[in-house]
């Protein structure tokens, strides 16, 4: 556990460390592109000042947007004794302090867990997962997502979410300011006075950063996320002492066929269970292959073979 906590911590530092790398040759190159090459240093500055505030944003306040992104609203103990029973319970066998306890006015049963440390921390369900879980299922899905506050992966998920979020927000603007406005005429100019192949190689690098922005994303978030839910399944299982409800309860949440109007791509590795917008969605080859959470039915198996 000790030294998931360590990884989870150095994994935040290099996902911090390369928004910044990626932030500030991604102004780089959109500089190149559309204005001349000394004006260029300048967008990198504007890309490395809106890492830093992304970075900042994402520790301190990640976990609010997240939140809030979700529409999901606190629920007090008297509202719900049940499951604020259920959180005080588990975090008492993970020895961490209680976290916060949401609901998120949905109907797909799915739940996770958000903040940057065991202090600072949320665990947040969906309606309808109340709704469909026994007291053992519904505490084998706690299990899991305070098993991702212990060990501060919660802290990474939220990380990627800032990030990946302002990833695809830059590149679908600039995308869609190039489509509409072209190529500046100053730019033309100054490849034509004799900037020569070297040019022609910044601008070549420029449209991939921009058109891959959004891929470079989505490998990041999935790779981050697939072993982190199986290593929560385990980890969960082992706080509850008892595997079958976690797997009975993905059963529940794989044969539900409820879509989700708070899902989105930047929140979606932090689920329980990959959310979909369309009513009994089933993925394709290219979707699995930057799918965020390993297939559910594999998450089954290994819980019943504990």
């Amino acid at each position: 556990m000790y030294e998931q906590i360590a990884a989870n911590k150095r994994k935040t530092f290099f996902l911090i460390f390369g928004s910044f790398v990626f932030l500030g040759a991604f102004g780089f190159a959109l500089g190149y592109i559309f204005y001349t090459p000394q004006e260029a240093f300048v967008w990198m500055g504007i890309g490395l000042l809106i890492a830093a505030v992304q970075s900042t944003v994402s520790l301190r306040w990640g976990d609010k947007l997240v939140l809030a992104s979700t529409h999901a609203r606190a629920v007090s103990k008297e509202e719900n004794p049940q499951l604020h029973n259920l959180v005080e319970g588990v975090c008492i066998a993970a020895g961490i302090p209680k976290p916060a306890v949401y609901i998120v006015p949905e109907k797909a049963p799915n739940a996770f867990a958000t903040g940057r440390d065991p202090e600072h921390s949320s665990v947040a369900v969906t309606q309808g997962l109340l709704e469909m879980m026994n007291r053992v299922e519904l505490e084998g899905i706690i299990a899991h997502e305070v098993s991702h506050i212990e060990d501060r992966d919660m802290l990474v998920g939220t990380v990627v979410a800032t990030l990946v979020g302002a990833v695809v927000l830059l590149s679908e603007f600039f995308l869609r300011f190039w489509f509409w406005s072209g190529i500046s005429g100053r730019r033309s100019s100054s490849s034509e006075s004799g900037g020569g192949v070297v040019q022609l190689v910044f601008l070549g690098i420029g449209l991939v950063l921009i058109l891959l922005a959004p891929v470079f994303a989505a490998i990041i978030r999935a790779s981050v996320s697939r072993n982190r839910e199986r290593l929560a399944d385990a980890n969960g299982a082992m706080l509850t002492r008892y595997p079958p409800g976690l797997a009975s309860a993905l059963r529940k949440i794989a044969a539900a066929p409820h879509a989700m109007r708070s899902a989105n791509n930047a929140t979606a590795h932090l689920w329980l269970d990959q959310p979909s917008r369309i009513e009994g969605e089933k993925m394709g080859w290219l979707e699995r292959l930057f799918a965020t959470h390993p297939p559910i039915g594999e998450r089954i198996r290994d819980l019943e073979a504990m």
